[in-house]
């Protein structure tokens, strides 16, 4: 990530406000709601949101602006071009006008090097990720096989306030798992988490018959 935005400094910052001063007077230029509604027509504001969104992320800046942009701006994103989505978005817009469909070809090669850049990022394709994408599909493949306790345990180096925090979004979790659970029809005694719920409640009623025996002796 500290790659990619030292490229983007590369990008004079005299063309990334030239080119954002002349959008910020085009009619009919798509704009955030915000902006549309509380200044329709204040350039000064349309373009600070250019320019912010030009140097925070080129590519979706040529994704929502790039047909509005001249030949000579459209030359400004050259030294860009080593990131794959910028590059991408230069072929497309700077080839000759071609009615026909971009090929399934260009479209799974530009699929595929997202999903190489997920990868090395290393996030988006973890467990945990995974699973609060997909808490249902996670639990039936592999949360079934694991120990749940070990998810309400404080990790080594995390504060209190961060274990109860997670134990939060556990809970929502579990909900999550156990309403489509629920909508499936599972059985009930496959549901995540009855079986912990159940060993505490008969955690709970064996202190209670403990408590009472000691009580009828203390009487005696």
């Amino acid at each position: 990530m500290i790659e990619r935005g030292y490229k983007r400094e590369i990008m004079e910052r005299l063309d990334m406000e030239a080119i954002a001063e002349r959008l910020a007077s085009v009619e009919g230029l798509y704009f955030p709601g915000a902006i549309h509604q509380e200044a329709p027509f204040d350039t000064s504001r349309r373009k600070s949101s250019l320019f912010d969104l030009l140097s925070r992320d080129a590519s979706i800046f040529l994704e929502r602006y790039g047909s509005s942009l001249t030949p000579d701006e459209l030359r400004r994103f050259e030294p860009l071009r080593s990131e794959y989505e910028v590059d991408w978005h230069l072929n497309r817009l700077c080839q000759p006008a071609n009615p026909q469909l971009v090929s399934s070809t260009t479209v799974k090669n530009r699929r595929r090097a997202y999903m190489e850049q997920l990868l090395v990022e290393g996030e988006y394709f973890s467990e945990e990720a995974m699973r609060e994408r997909e808490p249902y599909l996670h639990h039936e493949y592999i949360g079934r096989w694991q120990d749940p306790t070990g998810r309400m345990m404080s990790r080594p180096g995390e504060k209190w306030s961060e274990t109860l925090l997670r134990r939060c979004d556990e809970a929502v979790l579990v909900g999550k798992i156990r309403g489509e659970q629920m909508r499936r029809g599972v059985d009930r005694k496959e549901w995540v988490g009855v079986r912990e719920e159940e060993g505490q409640e008969e955690e709970e009623e064996e202190e209670e018959e403990e408590e009472e025996e000691e009580g009828g002796r203390k009487r005696e």
